[in-house]
Formats: C-alpha cells, sequence, structure tokens
C-alpha cells in the first residue's frame, strides 16, 4: 500500500504522513539530542515531535544573586546536540542561559553544538551609523562562537549581512514560504502587496512575484529628534484593492498603524497583515486591534501569549520548517533543497 503523503510546512518537499524521520537516525556525530531555553520549551516540544526525538532533561536554578545555574541530567558525550532559544523578553537573562547551556555542553563533550535561534535580538544594530556606537549583532554573534557553537540556525534576520558577522557555518532560514503559501491559499482577489517600508521593498517583491500581485511601497522617514516612524506616501495603486502589508517583525505596532492609515486614505479595502516576528510591545495588540485588519498573520518564533492574541491573529508554526532542516544539517543533506534552491 502506497504511503500518504504530506507537504513539510514552509518548505516545497512532502514527507510521509505521521513519520518520525530522526528516531534511528545515526550521524556523524551521533544521535540527535534537543535541548530547550526557557523561551523555548514550547517550539521544542513540537520539533521534537515532528522529529520522534524527546528533548533532553536539564535542571535550571537561579540564586539570589541573580546567577544563573545549569545542570544536564543526561549525558551529550559524542551526539549532535540542537540548543533552541529565541531571545525573546526577558532578553538578556535568556541570552544568558543560552550562553551558559551551550558552556555546559561543550564541558560535557558533545560531538557538535547547534544553536538554534528562531528570533536573534540585536539584528538593528548591525552597523555604525553614528558617532561612538556599538555593532551589537557583531557582538551578539562573537558570544555565540566564543560559548562554543559550532554551528548555528536563525530565521529572517532583519539584516542579511549579519550571516558575516559569524566564523562559523550556520542556515539562515526564511519564513517567507510559509506565510506566502498560507496566503496563496486564501485566493484574495484584486490583491496588492505592499511593503511596510523601503527598507522591506525587495522582500516584498518576492511577495509579489510568488503570489502573482502588483507590489506597493510605504515610504516612510523616521523622526530624527523621537525616532518615531512617519509614513509618507504609497509607492503604487491600492485604490478599491485588497492589501498584504509586509514586513519582518512588530514591536510596538506604530509603523503598522501608520502605513493603515495612509492605506485606507489612499482607497484600501480589506487590509491583511504578514508579519515573522510577534515582538509585540506592552501596547501593540491593543493598537493593532483597533487597525480593524481582515487577518493578521504571523509565526512562532517568539513565544505568542494568549493575553496578546487577537481574535483576528493566526499564528503559524515553524516547527516542522526547523524540524526538517535539523534532520538535513545532521544527515549532511542540502538545505537549499527544501525551497528548490
Amino acid at each position: 500500500m502506497e504511503a500518504e503523503m504530506e507537504k513539510v510546512p514552509g518548505t516545497k518537499i512532502m514527507r510521509e504522513t505521521g513519520s518520525h524521520p530522526a528516531v534511528a537516525s545515526i550521524g556523524q556525530y551521533g544521535h540527535i539530542m534537543l535541548f530547550f531555553g526557557s523561551a523555548s520549551q514550547n517550539l521544542t516540544q513540537e520539533i521534537g515531535s515532528y522529529l520522534g526525538v524527546e528533548p533532553g532533561d536539564y535542571k535550571r536554578t537561579t540564586f539570589e544573586n541573580e546567577n544563573i545555574f545549569i545542570q544536564l541530567q543526561e549525558s551529550v558525550r559524542g551526539q549532535d546536540v540542537y540548543l533552541v532559544q529565541t531571545m525573546a523578553s526577558p532578553i538578556h537573562d535568556n541570552i544568558m542561559e543560552m550562553l551558559i547551556m551551550i558552556d555546559a555542553l561543550k564541558r560535557d563533550s558533545a560531538g557538535r553544538i547547534n544553536v538554534v535561534i528562531p528570533y536573534m535580538t540585536y539584528t538593528r544594530s548591525d552597523k555604525k551609523d553614528q558617532p561612538r556606537v556599538p555593532i551589537t549583532a557583531r557582538l551578539i554573534a562573537n558570544m555565540i562562537e566564543v560559548a562554543g557553537v559550532d554551528r548555528y540556525i536563525t530565521i529572517d534576520l532583519h539584516a542579511g549581512q549579519i550571516q558575516g558577522f559569524f566564523n562559523i557555518p550556520g542556515d539562515v532560514l526564511t519564513a517567507f514560504h510559509l506565510l506566502c503559501d498560507y496566503m496563496k491559499e486564501k485566493e484574495v482577489k484584486d490583491l496588492v502587496v505592499v511593503a511596510a517600508d523601503l527598507g522591506f521593498a525587495k522582500k516584498a517583491r518576492n511577495w509579489a512575484e510568488h503570489l502573482g500581485t502588483p507590489l506597493g511601497i510605504i515610504e516612510k522617514r523616521r523622526l530624527f529628534n523621537t525616532g518615531q516612524a512617519e509614513a509618507l506616501t504609497i509607492i503604487g495603486d491600492v485604490k478599491d484593492k485588497n492589501v498584504l502589508l509586509v514586513d519582518d517583525e512588530v514591536l510596538t505596532g506604530g509603523t503598522i498603524t501608520k502605513a493603515v492609515d495612509l492605506l485606507r486614505s489612499e482607497g484600501a479595502q480589506d487590509i491583511y497583515l504578514a508579519f515573522t516576528h510577534a515582538l509585540l510591545g506592552q501596547d501593540a495588540p491593543q493598537r493593532l486591534a483597533k487597525l480593524n485588519l481582515k487577518e493578521i498573520i504571523t509565526t512562532n518564533t517568539l513565544p505568542v501569549p494568549e493575553s496578546k492574541q487577537l481574535p483576528n491573529m493566526t499564528v503559524l508554526s515553524i516547527a516542522p520548517l526547523l524540524g526538517e532542516v535539523i534532520l538535513r544539517s545532521h544527515e549532511g543533506r542540502s538545505v537549499g533543497q527544501l525551497f528548490n534552491e
């Protein structure tokens, strides 16, 4: 009887329905072992379910002086270890926890240490664009390397050049296929893809090509004194069109609010919003709720608690994508083949 196949979300490949591909997989570095940081427990459980691998056990203690202590509860000697930790709030606590876990894995003689960072923070600090300022994204990359990581996996870096800050190999993935395929299935008529700003125009063009729609771009500038974004004008026609507004992340919702106001003033009809990283600061859900968007589509690269989920919000899981990339990394197979590259 022929096996039933299903598409792996976020990729272009098929796999056997209900299969667990990593159960018996032994690579150059032994078996796959999964560990999670405090910010990624649920996501790691999903990845483990996809692979057929139970996450490893460890004990975390936080002392009264706020020092973090990690003790692994099982041996990782000679194994291919994948530590999943997104850089969610509290950011600095989670970064420090990740570095300490990496050191614990290294000192227990792991065969290879891979860190999976669905969202990497400080990526906006990627260049010296003012006098006397740091390049913090480079500092984060340096810390990860010095801690003892052999390979990294991340999703949708804010700036592509950040890959060059690492001196170790890695896979920089994108949630574009996951989000775009979801939107394609909706078959929205008279759709226009609109980039939230000029910096996202190139990626928005990929959206428009994949969906077969026109492209629009919102031109904006940030006010020098306050740093707040001010939407100025739309390059493209949205009058009497449905709009898919795309960006990489949403923190305060300020840019999106101005963009939606501008789109409505230009005669746009239903407006959809799609982005990868749901940072969603304290007031962001309330701002988004007031915009009367048709649908908000994002992913779980960052945990989205129920208190921040809106009735019109869809959170897509990147666990199958990460699970398949982990498997291919472990077995030494091409990751680009997942996207016909």
